[in-house]
């Protein structure tokens, strides 16, 4: 077998092609993204319409929500993005497995009676939640397994407050497959019917830590995101991961063999919108993706976020591009060229010219402004967004 490279003009959106993806979606490109958070769940959702190949490497690293509540009790990696991704993309039509999304989506009282809290969750491991009832076995008996798993390792102050239900029958499917992620993910996408593939970037525990341009470190996603703490007043650096309030050594993390092969089939790499570091960045760091995408020939196309970033502090587009490439040319080698890891940046047509400019004189990466936004203040059009994607494959 020969293998060759091919170059081509693309036109944004082509109709052509969308009409393509919109007709046969099983058939649609392998698109991969590096995304963690819910910025990109909404695209995602439009997504399935165009393509059941797409592939999303997800950060486990998380420390808000009702994710750090799970990652205290029982010490494991996050799941609450993992599961919203898998969400996002399962089938929602009737063919597909409305009876276990609704039980996965269902997310208990943020204010609720802990006892209250508590005797719900009983009926759940019990089987006589009504949502459970619903599931016809062996489906329904394989969840309650997990609730089992979950309910048995929990300890008896466990907060249930705004808790996901699908969060912990994932929490319970992870304790009792051997502490590892990729099986239970393999299980609950088989469930719901997910069009795509949905992995932890590693499946391993650890956090996120943070050098801000004054010398100063912080550790734990929660504290540098600028949602569940004030957000940080002086720019970052350098993210780096950690354990135990420790930054682990770069290059000790390796990507699993499995996922070197999704990004190996991808026909498109995507770098989506999501806060910067801890959703998009917090992705590229382990050993072995720069190298990775950096052999690869598809578009490498990066997306920036619309509105306001707190982990963006004092970055203009040109910097938010240089602190993605930064950690993949750490793993691919410091003189690897801009556009091997990146090839365009796709804005909104409100962009700033000028910052688009920058970008291409900076970094020799094209940069592109077409009208993404939606009427919504600072979101994509997701149909726009996706229908831009197909194009470029």
């Amino acid at each position: 077998m020969t293998r060759v490279s091919i170059q081509r003009s693309a036109k944004l959106p082509d109709d052509l092609r969308v009409a393509r993806s919109l007709s046969a979606p099983h058939l649609g490109p392998r698109l991969l993204f590096f995304s963690g958070g819910s910025a990109l769940n909404q695209i995602s959702r439009a997504l399935k319409s165009y393509t059941y190949n797409s592939a999303h490497l997800i950060t486990p690293f998380d420390s808000g929500g009702s994710s750090q509540v799970l990652r205290e009790a029982f010490d494991m990696p996050a799941v609450g993005d993992l599961r919203s991704r898998l969400m996002a993309l399962a089938d929602e039509s009737d063919l597909g497995q409305p009876d276990i999304f609704r039980l996965f989506s269902h997310r208990l009282p943020k204010n609720g009676d802990a006892e209250a809290l508590r005797q719900e969750v009983a009926a759940l491991v019990a089987g006589k939640h009504p949502l459970l009832k619903a599931i016809s076995t062996p489906m329904g008996l394989l969840i309650q397994d997990f609730l089992n798993a979950f309910h048995a390792a929990a300890p008896t102050d466990f907060d249930y407050r705004n808790a996901s239900i699908g969060n912990l029958i994932l929490a319970g499917g992870y304790l009792g497959h051997g502490r590892l992620l990729e099986p239970v993910l393999f299980l609950m996408s088989k469930m719901v019917d997910v069009r795509g593939t949905v992995r932890g970037v590693v499946d391993c525990n650890l956090h996120l830590g943070v050098e801000l341009a004054d010398g100063r470190k912080i550790f734990g996603q929660r504290e540098i995101s600028g949602k569940e703490a004030p957000p940080i007043d002086t720019p970052i650096a350098r993210l780096f991961l950690s354990e135990h309030g420790c930054e682990v050594p770069a290059g000790s993390v390796p990507l699993p063999k499995r996922n070197r092969k999704l990004i190996r089939r991808a026909d498109l790499i995507c770098y989506p919108p999501g806060s910067l570091f801890s959703s998009v960045i917090a992705n590229l760091l382990p050993a072995g993706v720069g190298r990775t995408i950096a052999a690869s020939e598809v578009p490498k196309v990066y997306v920036p976020s619309l509105g306001h970033d707190p982990e963006a502090l004092g970055l203009s587009l040109a910097d938010r591009v240089a602190a993605i490439l930064a950690p993949l040319r750490a793993d691919a080698g410091m003189d690897t060229p801009a556009t091997r890891l990146m090839t365009h940046v796709l804005c909104d047509s409100a962009e700033d010219p000028s910052a688009c400019t920058e970008v291409s004189q900076r970094h020799g990466i094209p940069c592109h402004r077409l009208p993404l936004r939606s009427d919504e203040p600072d979101r994509y059009d997701r149909s726009k967004v996706c229908a831009a994607l197909v194009s470029m494959v």
